[in-house]
């Protein structure tokens, strides 16, 4: 069961990295605002692969409520890397591309909506029965479903926000690659 909270949670990395614009002007500040950025969040995505990581410790023979905690842990701590996240791209300003300022309000709009997705998975984990097994598994099987919506708030944003200069040049920050940004490897 856990499995597919992990395979959910994967998704919501992508949208960290997904943080672009489209358009064109000078190559260097296209540069500049995605090191800015992609330093900005580096730390955030770590705290997002260690908050996987205690739910998949946990999966394989945790007791409910071990489960329970690491999960409740977890989303908390994806919940306030995704509230950080959205304030770092806040502060870094409008990615300066065409209708940059737009990218970046819908970028931080979507940020915001899934850190309070996380709160909300967090307090539907609290929520769950850990003294009937039953109950439980069932109760996580539907933590699982609202996960994967969570995964897929803003996918047309998202889409618009992985295109053009700011997303090619955040592919080569360091901060932003997967390998050091973080994030886990299933793709996320």
């Amino acid at each position: 069961m856990n499995k597919k909270l992990v395979a959910a949670l994967s998704g919501g990395a992508a949208l960290v990295l997904a943080l672009s614009g489209c358009g064109d002007d000078s190559e260097q500040k296209v540069n500049d605002y995605a090191k800015k950025v992609c330093d900005q969040v580096q730390p955030q995505l770590k705290k997002i692969t260690q908050a996987n990581q205690s739910i998949t410790a946990t999966a394989a023979d945790g007791k409910p409520e071990e489960i329970k905690k690491a999960d409740s842990a977890a989303f908390q701590q994806i919940s306030d890397a995704y509230a950080d996240m959205s304030g770092s791209v806040k502060e870094a300003g409008a990615p300066p591309v065409e209708d940059g300022e737009k990218t970046q309000q819908q970028a931080v709009k979507e940020l915001r909506e899934t850190s309070k997705a996380y709160a909300g998975l967090k307090k539907a984990v609290d929520d769950l029965d850990t003294k009937d097994q039953g109950k439980f598994a069932e109760g996580l099987k539907g933590v699982a479903e609202d996960l994967d919506k969570v995964n897929k708030v803003g996918d047309d944003a998202i889409k618009k926000l992985q295109s053009g200069e700011v997303g090619a040049a955040m592919s080569k920050q360091e901060g932003c690659q997967r390998g050091t940004g973080g994030t886990d490897e299933s793709g996320a």
